[in-house]
């Protein structure tokens, strides 16, 4: 998806991250975990750590939600994050891809600011799972917790 691209790591891997932005998971996490039907990095491992993908739920041909944590689908097309225009073109598989890179030690302060700004209004999403589900409830609002998963927030303790 993505040929030739390169990028300079001005931060230690996992460090130095703006205090505004504060994920619970890691992209290891999350890709153990299972998001994005297992199809997220399927192609691009050899940007990142081997240990990202130890026990990382992984599907080699095509999206399937049962790999998801909560075993449903709560993804949007790659076509609807380029129709809105959520997309950069340094990072052109959306947020998680940037995440990724920002988290290897990649640095983009207006970029940067951005994505983040697009995580914290993720915050919604917790609020409306803490106001509407009993603590620990799973089945409660599976969607919107898959989707937290998705952007780094772990709302399996919600």
């Amino acid at each position: 998806m993505q040929k030739g691209y390169c990028y300079v790591l001005s931060e230690p891997i996992g460090r130095n991250f703006d205090p505004e932005f504060q994920p619970e998971l890691t992209p290891q996490q999350m890709l153990r975990l299972g998001v994005f039907g297992g199809k997220y990095m399927t192609d691009t491992q050899r940007e990142f750590p081997k240990s990202w993908f130890t026990r990382a739920k992984l599907s080699p041909r095509a999206r399937d939600p049962s790999l998801n944590f909560f075993r449903v689908d709560a993804s949007q097309p790659l076509s609807v994050w380029r129709d809105k225009g959520w997309l950069h073109p340094d990072d052109p598989r959306g947020w998680f891809q940037w995440y990724c890179r920002y988290t290897m030690g990649r640095r983009m302060p207006e970029e940067d600011r951005r994505q983040i700004k697009r995580w914290k209004a993720m915050r919604r999403h917790v609020r409306q799972i803490e106001r509407h589900c009993e603590l620990g409830h799973m089945a409660c609002r599976a969607r919107q917790r898959q989707a937290l998963l998705h952007w780094a927030y772990d709302s399996r303790k919600i």
